[in-house]
């Protein structure tokens, strides 16, 4: 981590939650030596990553949260972790989408900001399991909205039981996406790795995405840098049926070459200037 006194406290504490996962656990003092900021400040990033669920606070540091696997946070929870590379990840993966074409997209907080995105692509039909994501296109389309305009989404909500990220699960929404076709899935993911392929720590939710797997032509993964290396409970994809990865800058050496061997296409959205994204 480079030190860095003027680092936004997004910034800080997505860098801190890096540090955590890599090496399994951080203290205090080497924190504030790296990041160049008060033992205060640390601390206070410390209680904010832990109310949100992602670490956990011991004495003198912190270290990962030991049942991440199986927990799932709220929306909310969500949100508010590493706001700049979702938007950097949102409008790479828009200028993925063909007007007229029909898409689906998942549930999360990534796909969430891709639908913010996507509004100006004329002409597409929406399919989604996100109650969010749907809520941004019927916003969009309300008469005297900003965003209303000629040639806006078709979006079709699958139905099915509500999940704490606000995606719907279960057989009726299984059932939706089975008997329909996309040219492109925008497919956010609680963790993507070699061994565990994607994955999620929802049961039902598995079984959802792998039906919208199994019903695109093309499969987008959008997702920010901490979930690679992640494993979820359930797994519901391979690497090998993922077209392209759209990921942020955050993205160490190592995670993308090893992200490159594996998979056909990689953009990483938000690089410095004069660096060139690889992608398919």
């Amino acid at each position: 981590m480079s030190e860095n006194q003027n680092l936004l406290a997004e910034q800080r504490r997505a860098l801190i939650l890096d540090e955590v996962r890599r090496r399994g656990g951080v203290r205090v003092n080497e924190l504030t030596r790296k990041l160049n900021v008060s033992d205060m400040t640390v601390r206070r990033d410390l209680d904010a990553l832990a109310r949100q669920g992602v670490i956990e606070k011991v004495h003198g540091g912190a270290v990962p949260v030991v049942e991440a696997s199986t927990h799932e946070p709220g929306f909310e929870a969500k949100s508010a972790l590493e706001l700049s590379a979702k938007e950097d990840i949102a409008r790479a993966a828009a200028a993925m989408a063909v007007p007229g074409s029909a898409i689906a997209l998942s549930g999360g907080t990534t796909t969430y900001a891709l639908a913010q995105h996507l509004l100006d692509v004329p002409d597409l039909t929406v399919v989604t399991n996100s109650v969010r994501v749907a809520d941004v296109f019927h916003a969009a389309q309300r008469p005297g909205s900003p965003g209303s305009r000629p040639g806006a989404a078709t979006v079709v909500l699958t139905g099915g039981v509500r999940t704490p990220s606000d995606s719907l699960v279960g057989p009726v929404a299984d059932r939706a996406i089975t008997s329909l076709h996309f040219d492109v899935l925008f497919l956010g993911v609680h963790g993507i790795s070699v061994e565990g392929g994607l994955s999620t720590p929802n049961l039902a939710e598995a079984e959802t995405n792998r039906r919208f797997v199994q019903s695109a032509r093309r499969v987008v993964v959008v997702a920010d840098h901490t979930k690679w290396g992640t494993v979820g409970l359930s797994s519901f994809a391979t690497l090998e049926q993922v077209h392209t990865f759209v990921t942020d800058a955050g993205l160490s050496g190592g995670a993308r070459e090893e992200i490159e061997e594996h998979l056909p296409g990689l953009v990483v959205a938000g690089r410095a200037a004069g660096s060139e994204p690889a992608q398919d």
